[in-house]
């Protein structure tokens, strides 16, 4: 990538910040130190192993061309950006506008994506220094973005699972498509225990979710709560198998490595939480979740055995049950699943902001994405 001729061509544009495209988040670590937010997937040391396990990078489909805006040489605006030939690893599905660019003999490909690759959690995209506001350094971020558009030839850009201050600030702009899509939630009501939350839902619900969790007692299934300090190499290894097994019963390769979570749990212990399941103490499930001050997300889930309902009560139940027990506020369970309507999770919205660089299809995603609503609301 020419990045001496980008950052020329981004410089030009406006004089009150400078820009530079960055190969690694390294460049971005006087940044991320002061004002990354306390979610885990925003933390520098989540993205330093995504790079240096080789998850994101070159020939990963995933290359990097973050924005780093400097004010007289001080960082004060950060947003990921990546040129992807893929729509692996984004949890936001856009085939049908690519299918729409083929019929018209055009290239849907690379394309643009601001993300937390493989994590589907609404956070903070832009980062910004104190004192400096999105719609002050937002213009400067899009020059830089259409210019490494028209340098890599890229049909469009997609900023993905953005938080509220961004989506209130792309509400006011006429240039960008919303979408709306919908998760689930838990919600600590100020619970005490799993049977004050049980006590909450209707009857019918808590009649479910009881025989559910009996089947596990009844077939000797034991789980345990391991913090990420306690987590040793096996423990990571076992993991490590469950995880993989969801792929390979697919026919796929998994996107993460061991070594990615054996660095993640070395570098920010104090966020992991493992939750293990076994059965004549002989490890049958793992699930790994990550944590903050307020949310519990439940994020990585896999098994050696097949055992009804074992899923809902590692991935599930006991992520509400530890959440009601470390006080925390939330737990997000991870994407997709209408199923965890019975289970006591709550739908919400999440969003992404778009963005085409030929205009017609730029209004066309825009009737979309009104439409999709109309649908999602329904």
């Amino acid at each position: 990538m020419q990045h001496k001729q980008l950052n020329q061509y981004a410089n030009d544009q406006t004089q009150a910040y400078q820009v530079r495209y960055l190969k690694s988040v390294d460049e971005a670590a006087l940044l991320f130190g002061t004002v990354a937010p306390a979610q885990p997937f925003l933390q520098l040391a989540f993205w330093q192993a995504l790079e240096q396990q080789h998850a994101i990078g070159l020939h990963t489909g995933w290359q990097i061309s973050h924005i780093l805006l400097e004010d007289a040489g001080h960082p004060v605006a950060f947003l990921p950006l990546f040129i992807k030939t893929h729509h692996r690893g984004e949890y936001v599905f856009d085939h049908s506008w690519a299918d729409a660019y083929a019929r018209h003999g055009l290239n849907y490909y690379p394309r643009l994506v601001s993300s937390v690759p493989f994590t589907p959690v609404t956070g903070q995209r832009l980062l910004l220094a104190e004192g400096y506001h999105i719609e002050e350094v937002w213009p400067t971020v899009f020059d830089a973005i259409q210019a490494i558009a028209t340098q890599q030839q890229a049909s469009s850009w997609h900023g993905l699972f953005i938080d509220q201050p961004l989506l209130d600030f792309f509400q006011t702009q006429s240039n960008v498509a919303i979408r709306y899509h919908c998760q689930f939630l838990w919600r600590n009501e100020c619970y005490g225990q799993f049977d004050d939350f049980l006590a909450a839902l209707t009857a019918k619900k808590r009649k479910s979710i009881k025989v559910e969790r009996q089947k596990i007692i009844q077939q000797g299934i034991t789980v345990q709560w391991i913090e990420g300090a306690d987590i040793c190499d096996e423990d990571i290894n076992f993991f490590y198998q469950c995880y993989a097994n969801t792929y390979y019963v697919r026919g796929q390769h998994p996107y993460l490595s061991r070594e990615f979570f054996g660095q993640l749990v070395t570098q920010m212990p104090k966020q992991i939480l493992l939750i293990k399941a076994s059965r004549d103490e002989q490890g049958i499930a793992a699930a790994l979740f990550f944590k903050d001050e307020q949310t519990l997300y439940g994020r990585y889930w896999g098994a050696v055995e097949q055992v009804d309902c074992l899923h809902f009560e590692v991935c599930y139940y006991q992520g509400i049950e530890y959440a009601i027990t470390q006080q925390l506020q939330f737990f997000d369970p991870g994407t997709q699943g209408e199923h965890k309507l019975i289970r006591g999770f709550a739908p919400i919205y999440t969003y992404s902001v778009h963005w085409l660089a030929r205009p017609e299809f730029m209004q066309a995603v825009q009737n979309y994405c009104v439409q999709e609503k109309e649908y999602i609301d329904n």
